[in-house]
């Protein structure tokens, strides 16, 4: 029987490819620390003494490759490498939990930059930022619930924690605000987490930290902030790139002799060009309670009694080419959010609604203004929203 609902063609299915998912995985196995999740990310190491694994937050495989004129070390070893696939959603709390622990974000819970809380109403459900760990009201008048505890949300191990437990030294670098936030509790807790706040700093904290045999994380997340707001064809963009090239350049050389520099990133993006509010739409917002997710990957929850099939295909009708729309049990029967165990079902929207080309489905009622406003977006399925190098380089 065929399926009546394919992915579409502009769409990737990345299952089976290598997986950002797998490489914090890869990291630990070249470590001898086999006891991890079995994704991959198709990447060999050896047998090193030291890793510098570098996230760049938001830079895509694609407009890395459009843009290596800005960075001349990253164009001398693009050209060699293959790039891994995020997993849907392709947007940072989803990807950092899945580089994490190795698993997708059905398993972790770790579903969009914002989800319903499951411990609000039904009729009027809140929503929880996955990003900045906080919590929003409903349309009750309920108080709003404290943010939920990170380990209770995702209580799989790291893969950082494997690695300590099997007597390695990790070493996280990033901002202080960072430092037992939220998302870094829920996804990449188990290191020891050095704040540095420049670039330049954390690239003097990683070298400091590489001076005994381990592995290194070190985050920079400035790019995506100007891709969100100037786009990644903007010349702000281009300058940021520049710039982490020149710092990647000086720890490529300083690091000790033989480690192993991997530097991948949670995200692509694409520059927006059109927008549909649900909110202005009446096809769209009735029976509809909660937009949840992002422009690009939307989690939709009905009002109680509504069927999802009904307003799916009322949906799919005024949508068109524009989304792809899914009701939960098709998200979750395609694979899209991996496995997903009974108490994450609750966090993915009756309806699923991954945005094409690069439009971005939005609600005035929950997003604000700023927020609609931006330019470069990411969450959905597009080989450019999904693909993020994988870059194996030795000092």
């Amino acid at each position: 029987m065929s399926d009546p609902f394919p992915f579409p063609s502009d769409l990737l299915d990345p299952r089976g490819l290598p997986q950002l998912a797998g490489v914090l995985t890869d990291v630990a196995r070249s470590f001898g620390v086999t006891d991890v999740p079995g994704a991959t990310a198709g990447l060999d190491l050896g047998r090193p003494e030291r890793v510098c694994v570098v996230l760049v937050d938001g830079l895509g495989d694609v407009p890395l490759r459009a843009r290596t004129g800005h960075a001349p070390t990253l164009r001398g070893l693009v050209s060699g490498s293959t790039p891994v696939m995020a997993g849907y959603p392709s947007t940072t709390a989803a990807s950092l939990a899945s580089f994490g622990t190795g698993l997708p974000s059905g398993t972790t819970g770790m579903l969009g930059y914002t989800v319903r809380d499951p411990r609000t109403p039904d009729a009027a459900p809140g929503l929880v930022n996955l990003v900045s760990w906080a919590t929003q009201p409903g349309a009750s008048r309920d108080p709003v619930p404290e943010v939920p505890e990170p380990r209770t949300w995702q209580p799989e191990p790291t893969v950082f924690e494997r690695l300590v437990a099997a007597g390695h030294t990790v070493t996280s670098v990033g901002p202080l605000r960072f430092a037992g936030s939220g998302l870094t509790t829920a996804g990449l807790r188990g290191s020891t987490y050095r704040a540095a706040e420049s670039l330049e700093q954390r690239v003097d904290a990683t070298i400091s930290a590489l001076r005994q045999p381990g592995l290194a994380y070190l985050y920079w997340g400035d790019l995506d902030k100007a891709g969100h707001h100037h786009g990644w064809g903007s010349a702000q963009w281009g300058e940021e790139l520049g710039a982490f090239d020149h710092e990647l350049t000086r720890l490529l050389r300083r690091l000790p002799r033989g480690t192993v520099v991997l530097v991948t990133a949670d995200h692509g993006m694409v520059d927006v060009t059109g927008h549909t509010d649900v909110a202005a739409v009446p096809a769209l917002h009735r029976d509809v309670v909660l937009v949840a997710g992002e422009p690009r990957a939307s989690h939709v929850h009905l009002v109680p009694g509504a069927e999802a099939a009904v307003v799916a295909a009322r949906w799919r009708e005024e949508l068109g080419e524009l989304a792809w729309v899914l009701t939960r049990a098709e998200a979750v029967e395609r694979g899209l959010f991996g496995a997903v165990p009974e108490r994450n079902a609750a966090l993915i929207g009756d309806l699923v609604v991954a945005a094409r080309g690069r439009h971005a489905i939005v609600d005035s009622r929950t997003q604000s203004a700023a927020s609609i406003a931006l330019i470069g977006m990411h969450g959905s399925l597009t080989h450019d929203e999904l693909a993020v190098p994988a870059i194996l380089a030795t000092a």
